[in-house]
């Protein structure tokens, strides 16, 4: 079994058919063990609601998407067990606490960050952090 840390960019693409979604979708494989931090849900609520303004979702669609992203086999831990080693990668790495919140769950689970994020797989590339982060379509290898 591998085990994978995914962010709000993977989650979101099991929900909204969006590109790479099929990609996303593979890691609800039974062979993958997938963690997150409880951020993820605010950042995937986030994302619905600016779907919503937008006019591409309903409210009550964002509402489904919320409520069936709820229900998929993820390990969630808590930020608060996390926040302090977010804001030192986020100060080394230059990115949000946001994003770092992620790669320090991958960092303390030993496993990879999947994500659909492409500034931020790109601006970790070449840095310490490179080999905690792994682009969505690659997140099988």
């Amino acid at each position: 079994m591998t085990r994978r840390v995914v962010d709000a960019s993977v989650a979101v693409k099991w929900v909204v058919p969006e590109a790479h979604s099929p990609a996303a979708l593979s890691l609800l494989s039974p062979t993958h063990r997938l963690a997150a931090p409880d951020l993820l849900y605010v950042e995937s609520a986030n994302v619905f609601w600016k779907r919503v303004r937008r006019g591409i979702m309903t409210p009550d669609e964002a509402r489904v998407a919320i409520t069936s992203l709820t229900s998929f086999p993820l390990v969630i831990h808590p930020s608060t067990s996390m926040v302090a080693a977010a804001l030192d990668i986020a100060v080394q790495a230059g990115r949000t606490a946001y994003d770092s919140l992620y790669l320090a769950l991958a960092v303390a689970e030993g496993c990879p960050l999947v994500t659909a994020d492409e500034r931020l797989f790109n601006s970790l590339q070449g840095s310490l952090l490179a080999p905690h982060v792994r682009w969505v379509a690659d997140a099988g290898i």
